[in-house]
């Protein structure tokens, strides 16, 4: 028994040894026969063609990781410098038909408390911020609630419609804030922080790449409108409006303003003016009173591929000057129509909104070089920039002049006749829209403008000063018939 089953173990394991055999010599002849291409082809391999791994599009400059890139310490930074803002305003209520059935018309409208919210900037230590012009538009009362909870009132220091910026200040010193950076070395694919508050939800920060800049949203037909917009896909929502565009030093190169959305809230795109136009409208405020803006005097288009092949030209990046304007800096510096504006200082210049943008960071007196293209010659013209009515500073009576026309304080025979004590009286009107579409004619009388009363010429002046770049200026009109009522005012 004990020797039939040594024989049968026997004859197991030399079948598991051929077996094994056989599979050996299999394996080295497939291996011979597909992979060993160097005895069957006599082809020398030499070291130059061994494989290499070659990154894709590698570039061999040093340059910064992401993760090196601290979001959490730039946020830290930025969210004590953004505040909340909240603006208290009041709107008239609709009547109600029925109590007024009932009870008879009210002899006192009844009013509506409405407030509304977004964020604001501090941009010094002792309370200056810079926030969205349409945040606090209309505001009776501007409350600021700063990140550790505390609360302030705060004051309107100035507002330009034209840029959408304002600018406040509280009553406080030692405050955190942020240091304004330079916008126009931004460059697209750069990492950037949203800092707000959205839905009234506080220090909320978000973060993005620039997606687009000088980008032109056509957002109204205003044409004193700056629309050069620094275009990002950090998420920004309703309450982000006067917040913080902060790069990866923490610089703030932003004020988040707008959002392209079909549904009111983020669907990928947002939208900031850059820091470069804001410093400007904020500097202009605190040492003018208003924006003084530069103008440089053309009518253009915009370059494209078929004014490129009608001008021989290989780009179609440009702006094409089509006509001087009589008075300005572009005809004193000898630009000519047919011009093509390719740079302005060290700036690109693809399209319109490139040149409106870096035109709305500065003033008039401030010396630029434009890089032209003239019969296919690049030339460099140096040009001093100079406000809309061809000056470096405003006379006494520039903009009632431009505006309206002649005028002159009330006289005494009209106060008795009108029974009034204020009121500018149009010698001669230049204004033709005025008389075309309301009948306005010389001899009439202007109370206020956006419902401040006047009585003298320069008065009525610093108003038109003050809201140049709205869309239109109420005026409240005095007629010699003795009608009064409300008109608005645009450019001549």
């Amino acid at each position: 028994m004990i020797i039939v089953y040594k024989k049968k173990y026997m004859k197991k394991i030399l079948s598991l040894i051929l077996v094994s055999a056989l599979g050996g010599a299999l394996t080295l002849g497939t291996y011979l026969l597909f992979f060993d291409n160097s005895n069957h082809n006599n082809v020398e391999t030499t070291e130059s063609e061994m494989p290499t791994a070659i990154p894709v599009n590698y570039n061999p400059s040093v340059v910064t990781p992401v993760e090196t890139t601290d979001f959490a310490k730039i946020a830290k930074q930025s969210v004590n410098a953004v505040v909340h803002v909240k603006n208290v305003s009041v709107a008239q209520s609709n009547s109600n038909s029925l109590f007024e059935f009932f009870y008879g018309q009210q002899s006192q409208s009844e009013k509506t408390t409405v407030i509304g919210s977004g964020s604001g900037v501090i941009i010094s230590s002792d309370g200056y911020i810079i926030t969205n012009n349409h945040v606090i538009k209309g505001a009776k009362k501007i409350e600021i609630t700063l990140n550790n909870k505390t609360t302030y009132n705060a004051k309107v220091i100035g507002t330009d419609e034209g840029t959408d910026i304002a600018l406040l200040k509280i009553n406080v010193i030692d405050m955190p804030y942020l240091t304004i950076g330079d916008s126009d070395n931004l460059q697209v694919g750069e990492w950037v922080l949203a800092v707000g508050n959205p839905f009234n939800l506080t220090s909320t920060v978000t973060a993005g790449i620039v997606s687009a800049k000088a980008r032109n949203l056509h957002l109204s037909n205003n044409n004193n409108r700056i629309e050069s917009f620094i275009q990002t896909d950090a998420a920004v929502n309703p309450g982000n409006s006067g917040g913080a565009l902060v790069n990866v030093r923490g610089e703030l190169i932003g004020i988040n303003t707008a959002i392209s959305s079909r549904t009111g809230s983020y669907i990928g795109y947002s939208f900031a003016v850059p820091s470069n136009i804001a410093k400007k409208v904020v500097e202009d405020i605190l040492e003018f009173g208003n924006v003084q803006r530069a103008y440089l005097g053309i009518n253009y288009q915009e370059l494209d591929s078929e004014k490129a092949n009608k001008y021989g030209l290989s780009s179609s990046e440009g702006v094409i000057i089509t006509r001087i304007m009589d008075y300005g800096a572009a005809k004193d510096a000898d630009l000519k129509a047919n011009d093509i504006i390719t740079n302005v200082d060290h700036i690109k210049i693809s399209k319109f909104s490139d040149l409106q943008g870096f035109l709305g960071s500065k003033r008039p007196g401030d010396q630029i070089d434009i890089t032209v293209l003239r019969d296919n010659t690049k030339k460099i013209i140096p040009v001093k920039l100079k406000n809309q009515f061809g000056k470096l500073k405003f006379g006494k009576t520039d903009f009632s002049n431009y505006f309206i026309g002649e005028l002159k304080p009330i006289p005494k025979k009209d106060v008795n006749k009108f029974d009034i004590d204020y009121g500018v009286k149009i010698i001669q009107l230049k204004n033709e829209i005025l008389y075309k579409t309301y009948g306005i004619e010389s001899g009439d009388i202007i109370l206020a403008i956006e419902d401040k009363k006047v009585s003298t010429v320069d008065e009525v002046e610093q108003l038109l000063k003050k809201h140049q770049n709205k869309k239109y200026i109420v005026l409240r009109m005095l007629t010699q018939e003795g009608k009064i009522g409300y008109v608005r005012l645009k450019e001549s």
